[in-house]
């Protein structure tokens, strides 16, 4: 049976293998008897390397056709987020709370970067978006899907794929937890209102208006959490 520092290690060949012959998602990996003469492993080696890395999104493995580098996506880091959150939780810790603190924190530091240079393409998006969830409010709540719709289209105006990705990562952690625990958090016209302000700011080109509509958003949701919390 083959140490962990041996796994490890053969698990970092093959990602040194993919960065190496600059392979990019989807395309395919060398078949395993070429990964064993490369790797100097056994077959049973390259299977079980192979196996961690598809955890970790790294290669997706087709039985029957072949193994494939990952989508390289933000799932493995939601799917701990959510758990370590969870698990929190129900340990008694403000585990919510602190993901949520997270999330302000990176959202507030970036939202004056974007005032004043989000596309009319996307401000028009955004206030479609706005108007959806006027109509979802006016029947009882805005949906969640809408919610994610404004902060991805939002954030798009980073220009900055990997940040994009990681406030999407937050976000989606955040929503899967704050579903499983707590009950519905915003009052919606309020929900609606916010994501006005911080359309306007964005559009004015006001980065201190934006930072501040989106730390009251945020100070909003914490409210209801803490008062989730005290029911």
């Amino acid at each position: 049976m083959q140490s962990h520092g041996m796994a490890r290690d053969i698990q970092e060949r093959i990602k040194r293998l993919i960065i190496d012959r600059r392979l990019p998602s989807g395309a395919p990996l060398p078949t395993e008897p070429e990964l064993m003469e490369l790797l100097g492993v056994s077959r049973n080696s390259v299977r079980e390397a192979l196996k961690a890395l598809q955890a970790m999104g790294i290669v997706e493995i087709r039985h029957g056709f072949g193994t494939y580098v990952g989508p390289m996506s933000m799932a493995p880091m939601i799917e701990g987020l959510t758990f370590r959150t969870v698990a929190g939780h129900y340990r008694g810790e403000d585990s919510l709370l602190q993901l949520l603190e997270l999330r302000e924190a990176v959202e507030t530091g970036l939202i004056a970067r974007l005032a004043g240079r989000v596309p009319e393409t996307d401000l028009a998006e955004l206030d479609a978006i706005v108007a959806r969830m006027r109509t979802e409010a006016a029947a009882g709540g805005v949906r969640a899907e809408t919610d994610r719709a404004f902060h991805a289209t939002l954030h798009r105006g980073l220009d900055n794929l990997l940040l994009s990705e990681v406030l999407e990562a937050f976000w989606d952690a955040f929503h899967r937890v704050r579903t499983d625990l707590v009950p519905a958090l915003a009052d919606p016209e309020t929900t609606v209102r916010q994501h006005e302000e911080i359309v306007a700011a964005v559009r004015e080109g006001d980065g201190p208006r934006a930072e501040r509509a989106v730390r009251h958003h945020f100070d909003n949701i914490r409210h209801r959490l803490r008062s989730s919390g005290d029911r």
